[in-house]
């Protein structure tokens, strides 16, 4: 009789093995944990997005530095148009619109680079390559040197090319070497190197 009790036993507990399941409940908790860990989250992924973009921007315009430098190098002067530096980079993609201008200010052969945003929300950039005279040591020589600047302010909502971050109609100022671009007397931009 043991061995028939035994039996049933074992067949009570595979036959209420077989029957259990995950209650409503517990799927209504999985799936608001997986809710909160989602809305946590989400405000990061987003702003992944716009870094993207700036860096898109950060690069071009660091490439425009650069090419201006051998470009001054081989000319002994800059150029004002982005096709002359043959380094293919597009007047206008997506996320900004490249623009160059060259200027003397101060005594200096300076050309501002500018990315003015053209969606919003995103901060415009602009480089400056400067020529200069380095004495060092009793001896003078010419450099050319380059500045990246990062408006502190994002775009407006409705911007378009010509926004007032970038310089309005003059795009971009042009300043003097390594100063900052300056609007109205405010700077508005933080530099971020060469």
């Amino acid at each position: 009789m043991k061995a028939e009790l035994r039996v049933k036993f074992l067949q009570h507990l595979n036959k209420t093995k077989r029957e259990e399941g995950f209650t409503l409940i517990e799927l209504l908790v999985v799936v608001i944990i997986i809710g909160i860990l989602c809305a946590l989250a989400l405000p990061s992924l987003l702003s992944q997005v716009n870094k993207a973009k700036y860096v898109e921007a950060r690069n071009n315009i660091g490439t425009l530095n650069r090419a201006q430098q051998a470009y001054h190098l081989e000319n002994n002067e800059f150029t004002g148009n982005i096709g002359a530096l043959g380094i293919g980079i597009q007047t206008q993609t997506v996320n900004y619109q490249y623009s160059i201008v060259t200027d003397i200010v101060a005594g200096e052969s300076v050309a501002a680079s500018a990315a003015c945003a053209i969606k919003p929300k995103l901060k415009a950039y602009q480089g400056r390559t400067y020529s200069a005279e380095v004495t060092s040591g009793g001896i003078t020589e010419a450099v050319t040197r380059a500045n990246l600047f990062q408006s502190v302010v994002t775009a407006p909502s409705g911007t378009n090319a010509a926004n007032p971050y970038c310089g309005g109609a003059n795009k971009p100022p042009a300043t003097p070497g390594g100063s900052p671009p300056t609007e109205q007397g405010n700077t508005g931009w933080k530099n971020l190197g060469g």
